[in-house]
C-alpha cells in the first residue's frame, strides 16, 4: 500500500468518526433544540479541530498544501453559511417542527457530502484531463456570484412550488410524505450548492486530497452551526453581498491564472476580509440580540 493510499484510507477514518461523533454527542434530545451555549461551544470545537488538521497538512506537508487547506476551508465554511440559511428557509416553509429539524439536517449533511465527493471526483478529472474546464469553473463562479448579489440565487430551492425536487415528486410520487419532500428539497438545494462550491475550491487548489478534506472538515458542526445562525439570517443582510464578492474574486482568478497567478496567501486575506466585512456591516446596519432558530422559522412560516 503506497503512502497516497494510507493517507486517503487515514482521512476517510478521521471524517467517519468525526461525523459519528458530532451526530451521537451534538443530539438534542426528542423535540427538542440545542442551547446556544451548547451550540457555540461544538461550532468552536469543530473549527479547532479543523485548524488542528490544516495545522498537521502544514506540518507534514509545507505551507504550500497547509495554505491551500486553510484558504479552502475558509472558503468553504463561508460558503456553507448561505446554505444553512437556505435550509432554515425551506423549512419555515415547508412547516417543518422545530423539534424535527436537526433530524433533516443531518440527512441534509450527509447527501452534502456524498455529493460533494462525486462532484470533486468528476471535477478532477475534467480538470486533469482538459484545462479549459477551469475557465469554464471560473465563468459559473461569476454567474453565480452575480445572482447571488441581485438576491435570486437561491430563489428555485427555497420556494417549494419552485424546488426541481420537489416539483419532480410531486411528478413521480405524488403521495410521498411531508419529510421525504423536505429531504428531496434539500437534497435539490445541496446539488446547486455543490455546484458552487466545488468549482469555488478548484480555484484555490487541484490538489483532490486538500479538496475533499477542506469539504469535509467544513460540513462538520453544521447542526450546531446552525441552531447558532438560523434564527439570525435577517441579521446578516450583506453576508450575501460579501459571499458573492467572494465567489466573483474565485472565478476571476481562475479566469486570470495563465496570465497573472494570485498566490493562495492573497486568496486567503480576500476571502477573510470580504466575509469580516459583510458581517461587521450587517451587524452595524442591524444590530440587536440574536433570535432563537426555532423561532424565526416559525413566525416566517406563519408569515
Amino acid at each position: 500500500m503506497d503512502a497516497t493510499t494510507t493517507l486517503w484510507i487515514a482521512l476517510a477514518a478521521l471524517v467517519a468518526v468525526a461525523f459519528l461523533v458530532d451526530f451521537k454527542l451534538f443530539e438534542p434530545g426528542d423535540h427538542e433544540q440545542p442551547s446556544i451555549r451548547r451550540a457555540a461551544y461544538w461550532s468552536v470545537g469543530w473549527i479547532l479541530v479543523a485548524f488542528a488538521f490544516g495545522a498537521y497538512i502544514w506540518l507534514a506537508h509545507g505551507s504550500g498544501p497547509g495554505g491551500e487547506f486553510l484558504t479552502g476551508y475558509l472558503l468553504e465554511r463561508s460558503l456553507s453559511l448561505d446554505n444553512l440559511f437556505v435550509f432554515a428557509l425551506i423549512f419555515a416553509g415547508m412547516g417543518v417542527a422545530p423539534g424535527d429539524r436537526q433530524r433533516l439536517l443531518e440527512i441534509g449533511i450527509i447527501i452534502a457530502l456524498v455529493l460533494r465527493l462525486i462532484f470533486i471526483i468528476i471535477g478532477a478529472e475534467l480538470v486533469a484531463s482538459l484545462h479549459v474546464v477551469l475557465y469554464v469553473f471560473g465563468a459559473i463562479l461569476l454567474y453565480t456570484g452575480v445572482r447571488m448579489a441581485m438576491h435570486r440565487h437561491d430563489e428555485d430551492v427555497i420556494d417549494p412550488d419552485s424546488n426541481p425536487g420537489v416539483r419532480l415528486l410531486r411528478k413521480f410520487a405524488p403521495g410521498a410524505s411531508a419529510a421525504t419532500a423536505v429531504i428531496v428539497a434539500i437534497a435539490a438545494a445541496d446539488v446547486i450548492f455543490a455546484v458552487d462550491s466545488i468549482p469555488a475550491i478548484f480555484g484555490v487548489t487541484t490538489n483532490t486530497f486538500i479538496v475533499f478534506s477542506a469539504n469535509a472538515f467544513a460540513l462538520l458542526g453544521m447542526r450546531a452551526l446552525y441552531a447558532l445562525l438560523a434564527g439570525a439570517a435577517d441579521r446578516f443582510q450583506y453576508l450575501k453581498t460579501g459571499l458573492a464578492f467572494i465567489l466573483v474574486f474565485i472565478g476571476s482568478k481562475m479566469l486570470v491564472e495563465d496570465l497573472i497567478h494570485i498566490p493562495v496567501a492573497v486568496s486567503l486575506l480576500v476571502i477573510v476580509a470580504a466575509l469580516l466585512t459583510s458581517v461587521l456591516v450587517s451587524l452595524k446596519r442591524n444590530p440587536g440580540r440574536p433570535v432563537d432558530a426555532g423561532a424565526t422559522a416559525d413566525s416566517s412560516a406563519a408569515a
